[in-house]
């Protein structure tokens, strides 16, 4: 009971905290940046056909000059119709320009591969990254490139998924994990980058090698974030409707599956702070549910807590990216969590291989 007592007050003293630790104020760092610089908007693609051409309109929107836009897209081997959707859209828009991706260079491959071609292609300062199933705010460039301060090297927006109630729920998954991790970010603890919404500089990504310096993973936006922090860049992760980017949500649960697993590979490689984070609150469940541990007044009472403050910290959420959610689906986002953490965990635990990008690896080259 002792043990029961230290780890749920430790549960709610974390919770609380993340609902009430203040925000630093951004501060600018050097003079502010003169003009509009160019800027390399990077999107791999592979058989993308029902989605792309939502991003590529979104990038066409952006509220910055589009000749100072340079927006490369990778055909990853492709084998539906996603480069003939591509050349319609682009065709008497000198901006965009459609790439085929050549062989790996070195262990890369894959999208990484795909990443890494771009790069190599790119001619601004800034490399831009999105994916193909993203749409953009109007102002998303600009506001990148404004946290992009000199000393700073790479820069994480923050990312939503919309659609039907299965679509909405997951979003409200990216928005709960993505704003810890902005709270850590906030007060100098690095976590992770998102490669569907992210910005490089060009001095930070050669400075660490690029994706060709790196060894094979299917979390490449992990990877090189570690690796420019580790060589002394500063970083940011906003949180703000100008940097709002809207996912395309997992078809089906199946689907999802398949995605949260490659993401639980990802965790392996997350700092301590940051997975004892989640680890915390995946244990909530375990400890609360224990056989005989607790009886079923302060169960009930520690259960309508965690709800209490989850949906709290979802509302707030949602309110610094602009948006809004009934309260309704709010509440239905505990039973998706319990139910998606458990399908998870088997689908992990089931030996099978990581697919991404209809592309199958073994756990270890994960």
């Amino acid at each position: 009971m002792l043990l029961a007592a230290v780890f749920f007050g430790l549960f709610f003293s974390v919770c609380i905290a993340a609902l009430v630790w203040p925000r630093p104020r951004a501060r600018r760092r050097g003079p502010r940046r003169v003009g509009r610089p160019r800027v390399s908007i990077l999107v791999a693609a592979r058989n993308e056909e029902a989605t792309i051409e939502r991003c590529l309109r979104s990038l066409a929107a952006q509220h910055y000059p589009a000749s100072r836009l340079e927006i490369l897209i990778a055909d990853d081997g492709s084998t539906d119709n996603t480069a003939a959707v591509v050349r319609a859209f682009i065709a008497g828009k000198p901006q965009f320009r459609l790439l085929a991706v050549p062989g790996g260079a070195g262990a890369i491959r894959g999208k990484t591969n795909a990443l890494a071609h771009l790069c190599r292609v790119a001619t601004a300062d800034y490399f831009l990254f999105t994916d193909a199933d993203m749409a953009l705010a109007p102002d998303w460039v600009s506001a990148m490139l404004a946290a992009a301060t000199p000393g700073v090297g790479v820069v994480t927006g923050i990312t939503t998924a919309g659609g039907g109630l299965f679509g909405r729920l997951q979003g409200l998954d990216w928005l709960f994990g993505l704003n810890l991790i902005g709270l850590l970010a906030d007060h100098g603890l690095p976590a992770t980058a998102l490669g569907n919404n992210m910005l490089l500089t060009r001095a930070a990504y050669h400075d660490v090698g690029g994706y060709e310096g790196m060894a094979f993973s299917t979390h490449e936006d992990l990877q090189i974030f570690r690796r420019i922090v580790a060589r002394g860049w500063g970083f940011r992760n906003l949180c703000s409707p100008a940097v709002l980017g809207v996912s395309a949500p997992q078809p089906t649960v199946a689907a999802l599956l398949q995605q949260r697993k490659r993401w639980m590979k990802g965790t392996t490689d997350l700092p301590w702070y940051c997975s004892g984070l989640f680890g915390l609150y995946a244990a909530f469940y375990t400890v609360l549910f224990w056989p005989g541990l607790l009886p079923l007044a302060p169960l009930a009472l520690l259960y309508g807590g965690k709800v209490f403050l989850q949906t709290l910290f979802l509302h707030a959420a949602l309110r610094r990216v602009g948006r809004r959610e009934r309260l309704g689906v709010l509440l239905l986002y505990e039973p998706y969590l319990c139910l998606m953490s458990v399908l998870v965990l088997a689908y992990v635990l089931w030996p099978g291989p990581v697919e991404w990008k209809q592309r199958r690896y073994t756990w270890a080259e994960a």
